[in-house]
């Protein structure tokens, strides 16, 4: 919306888009609880890259660990 990082999804592959909507949808759930639904408007890529790297310095175990599955969202 607002950002420049944007995913190129015919080169990603399954797991790797699996991976960034994982990651898009904890920041829109995150800004949500913690903010409001108004917060989610913001929610843009630029956003989402900071989840994506503060994730891959903090080493953990894989795709997918610690993760849990969200609702159904009319977004995705």
């Amino acid at each position: 919306m607002f950002g420049i990082v944007r995913p190129c999804r015919h080169r990603l592959g399954e797991s790797l888009t699996s991976q960034w909507m994982a990651h898009l949808c904890g920041l829109c759930l995150a800004l949500r609880k913690d903010h409001g639904q108004f917060a989610r408007i913001v929610t843009n890529y630029d956003g989402l890259l900071i989840s994506v790297l503060t994730e891959a310095q903090a080493g953990r175990g894989g795709a997918g660990a610690g993760r849990r599955t969200a609702g159904p969202c009319p977004l995705r």
